[in-house]
């Protein structure tokens, strides 16, 4: 975590990421961006796993990505995640994926729900926390 609130998170290309082309394939930048949200998570203390066993589930409200360049097999890729806003139930994190360059950013809408009926639910207040003291 950096002074500005931004978290990075490494991730190398692996075949498995790439198309015919040799190109990482580009959904699997979400999926890139994804792990790097959990991490972030993680990095504070707080496992899916945890808020799963409480009831509590993130799901993806919406994604919204412009890709800029293409990573190939074997880069070095650097994700960050930074919180853009949050509400009681819903929070907009600001992603980009670089090597060298910048590749990808997005705009990720993630929402809290309750695991019984997948209804929208305030977050946790320990998830609260740290979304404010992130927040941009």
């Amino acid at each position: 975590m950096d002074l500005n609130g931004v978290f990075t998170f490494p991730i190398r290309v692996y075949i498995e990421d790439t198309d015919v082309g040799g190109i990482v394939y580009y959904v699997n930048y979400l999926k890139f961006m994804e792990r790097a949200r959990t991490e972030l998570l993680r990095h504070y203390g707080i496992s899916q796993q945890q808020l799963k066993q409480q009831g509590y589930l993130f799901v993806v409200k919406s994604a919204s990505c412009d890709y800029k360049a293409s990573a190939v097999l074997d880069d070095q890729l650097s994700v960050s995640v930074s919180v853009e806003k949050s509400s009681a139930a819903a929070v907009t994190f600001y992603q980009q994926v670089h090597s060298d360059k910048l590749l990808c950013s997005a705009q990720v809408v993630v929402v809290c729900v309750r695991e019984k009926d997948m209804k929208p639910v305030r977050f946790p207040d320990q998830i609260k926390q740290v979304f404010k003291s992130i927040s941009a």
